[in-house]
């Protein structure tokens, strides 16, 4: 397949566009003044996030991405679902509209799968009717930023790399109590922890990054399901020689929700060279 390997930097936009174990926070409690093991060992709480996922099954999803660079901001959104115990999931990714205010790409149809990232709609050169597949592992970024939008799943894989984590307080999110957590996660790490599904293309996470250390804020229901978790990442973007800051935001809900995601056959996959946006 000759089709073109995604670069970090400009081709992120143009292709779709802290206490070890349970030393800190020892004295926290919950809302009801008993202190529990998700207060008491914050790291070892964000450990098990993911796992509690693939217990969940499913839920709906909506992502955020912020890069910046050289004074410039953009804001990519998606929004779909996702399937945990699969590992596969659906959304609908929005690039930023022209200075003018006029929207600029149309959507981007993405699907996920353990080790693929699949788009529709990918640009100039693919036919209307054609997916582009793309190996995450072969991705500099292990594709927590190349797509616009951050593989839920992997997002959440990310947390078993928590090497410093603190609990921040009990707080409200869309109507449902959550717990916040701040903390530290090392790439390196979270790739060891994680499942086959993400654990090559976190490993080439954390060669491509500038650091392999992801800040991060979570938050947790009483079930231990992610709500919201906001990563910041930073690389180098080797067509401008300087550091790109992305924040991924993702948000998830209405858990059990049904997942009807098909991946394309391999007739359906473009095989032709992709025109650069």
């Amino acid at each position: 397949m000759a089709e073109r390997q995604h670069r970090m930097g400009g081709a992120v936009v143009a292709g779709v566009f802290v206490c070890l174990g349970g030393l800190g926070t020892s004295g926290c409690s919950g809302a009801d003044g008993t202190a529990d093991a998700r207060t008491s060992d914050p790291v070892g709480t964000l450990h098990r996030a993911a796992g509690n996922l693939v217990e969940a099954g499913s839920s709906k999803a909506r992502t955020s991405m912020e890069m910046a660079t050289g004074g410039t901001r953009v804001t990519i959104r998606g929004e779909g679902v996702y399937d945990y115990r699969r590992q596969v999931g659906r959304l609908q990714v929005r690039l930023p509209q022209d200075p003018a205010g006029n929207a600029e790409h149309r959507p981007i149809t993405e699907l996920l799968a353990p080790g693929a990232l699949f788009m529709k709609n990918r640009g100039a050169g693919v036919p209307a009717d054609k997916w582009v597949r793309v190996e995450t592992a072969a991705l500099s970024d292990g594709n927590l930023v190349t797509g616009g939008a951050t593989d839920p799943f992997a997002a959440a894989e990310l947390l078993r790399g928590t090497r410093t984590a603190t609990y921040l307080g009990r707080t409200e999110l869309a109507g449902t109590e959550v717990r916040h957590y701040r903390g530290v996660a090392d790439l390196t790490l979270a790739a060891r922890g994680a499942g086959q599904g993400a654990r090559d293309a976190l490993a080439a996470a954390a060669k491509g990054f500038a650091t392999a250390e992801v800040p991060f804020d979570v938050y947790l229901d009483d079930a231990g399901r992610i709500r919201k978790v906001r990563h910041r990442f930073s690389f180098v973007n080797g067509r401008q020689k300087g550091t790109v800051a992305v924040a991924s935001t993702t948000l998830l809900y209405d858990f059990g929700a049904p997942v009807d995601v098909s991946l394309p056959k391999a007739s359906d996959i473009y095989a032709g060279k992709i025109a650069e946006g």
